[in-house]
Parts: structure tokens; sequence; C-alpha cells
């Protein structure tokens, strides 16, 4: 009979265990998927204003001096990724392909002009910043005009913020049910050994040393459910990496790494916040509390 009643209690246990941890990998899973994708949307949205071009156009008198001139103002600029000088010549054959005829020969001369397509870093991608550059290079006495969408800049800064929020929002609450969740598998976890924990205070032991072995076995519990979603992660990212390289997932690895640890160091944490919590509220309470 005890030792059926044994077996029982170990069964128990062992499935208290494994809640705790799936709790915790599953709430940790989440959060680091909601992590990834954090970073890599501030990567994307930031390609997607780089691919946004600014355009110079130069005056056909601008001779090649003036051009190299310009190109090595290009280079020397912070606020340029990349630049792509286009000459008149390859901008009509250009045109020719799009429309598929060749306009010069109705208008028997070239009227399009040299010009620079600008790619601009994704910090200068704003409405001032951007008018500040245009009025920088309409000082060149030999640019006939600049060029781009001042409408979809606006457009581009206006959604991302709105969409920055709206993730902040949600990592904030996936924050506050990650808390919640595993602080109440914790604190059910301890609840199953009420009585031992006053059966100890009562026989003269000290609170911390009470605390001890349960704040051990939670940082355990919270380190293995912490490991299973970092694995689960990272077999994710391998899965994405391989199948779909244009997100290109790993493109910045300490920030992955950041999550990563992140993960680990919150399971830990949370773990350790809750029993104690747990722990202390039981050791206060009176004994026929416990009922």
């Amino acid at each position: 009979m005890r030792s059926s009643f044994e077996k029982f209690q170990k069964r128990r246990l062992i499935s208290s265990y494994f809640s705790v941890v799936l709790s915790i990998f599953l709430v940790l899973f989440l959060l680091g998927i909601l992590g990834l994708f954090v970073i890599n949307s501030r990567r994307l949205s930031d390609n997607f204003k780089e691919e946004i071009a600014m355009t110079v156009f130069f005056k056909n008198e601008a001779n090649d001096s003036v051009i190299g001139a310009f190109k090595t103002q290009l280079q020397a600029e912070k606020f340029v990724k990349s630049s792509v000088y286009v000459t008149k010549e390859e901008a009509a054959k250009n045109h020719q392909d799009i429309i598929g005829e060749d306009f010069m020969n109705f208008l028997g001369m070239n009227p399009l002009q040299n010009s620079f397509d600008i790619y601009l870093n994704s910090e200068y991608i704003n409405t001032e910043s951007v008018r500040k550059i245009e009025s920088t290079f309409r000082m060149n006495e030999m640019v006939a005009d600049v060029v781009y969408d001042k409408q979809l800049i606006s457009m581009v800064n206006d959604n991302i913020q709105k969409v920055s929020m709206w993730i902040l929002i949600i990592c904030g609450i996936f924050a506050v049910i990650a808390v919640l969740l595993i602080n109440s598998s914790m604190r059910l976890s301890i609840y199953s050994n009420r009585f031992i924990i006053k059966t100890m205070q009562m026989v003269g032991a000290t609170k911390s040393f009470i605390r001890k072995p349960f704040i051990w076995r939670s940082i355990r519990l919270g380190i293995l459910g912490s490991i299973l979603a970092i694995l689960a992660l990272v077999g994710v990212l391998y899965y994405l990496n391989v199948n779909y390289p244009a997100l290109e997932v790993l493109a910045q690895p300490e920030l992955v790494a950041a999550v990563l640890v992140g993960v680990l160091l919150v399971g830990i944490l949370i773990s350790w916040i809750s029993t104690f919590i747990a722990t202390t509220r039981f050791l206060n309470l009176r004994t026929d509390d416990l009922y």
C-alpha cells in the first residue's frame, strides 16, 4: 500500500514538473518568436526605406569633371548608402525597353539628362532630412533638378511608426502573459508542497533555509524550459534560413544571440522571483489557512 502511494506521489511530482517545464517552454518560445520578429521587422523596414531613390539630374553643360566631383562628394557623405550614375544614353535605352519604341526617332534628339540615382541610409529617410539633402544638392549650379517620391517617404514613415507602436504594445502584453503564466505554474508547484513548507517551519527551519531548495529546483526547471525554447527557436531560424533565404533572418547574428540569451535569462529570472514570492506567501500563512 505504501509503495503504491509513493508511486502515485512520484507520478504526481513528475507531472507537476512536466507541466511547469512545458508552460515555461511554450511562453518563452512565443516570446522569443516575437523578439526575432521585432529585430527582423526593423531590418526589413530599413531595407524597404533604403530602396527609395532620390534622382539628381544634371544640366547638359555639366562635363566629366563636374560629374566626377559630384561622385566624390557622394562617397564622402554619411547619408548616402549607394549611388548609380546613369548617362542620358542609358536612360534613353531604359525608356525604350519600357515603352517598346524608340522615342528618339520621333524627336530626332535625346531630351533626357545625365543623372545619379542616390539611395540614402535608412535613418535619413524622413521628410525633414530628405528636404535638407535636396537643398544641399540644389546648391550645385550644374544640378537641373532633384526628384524623389515625397508622398511615399511620408507614408512609409507614418506606417512604420504605427506598426512599431503596435509591436511594442504586443511585446508588453506578451511579457505580462509570460510573467503571469510562469508565475502561476510555479505557484501551483509550490502549492503542492505547502504542508512540507509549514512542517519545516514548525520544526525550527529558517525561511531562507526552506526557500533555498525550492528556488534552486525552480531555477533548474526554468533553465530546462529555456533551453527547450532556445532549441526550438534555433530550429525555426534554421528552417527559415534554408527555405526562405531572402528573409535573411541571420543577417544580424549579434541581435539573434541577444534574443536567445534573453530567453534564457527571462526563464531563470521569472522562475526565481515567482518561487521566492510563492514560498514566502506560504511561509507567512497560518496553519489553518493551508486548508
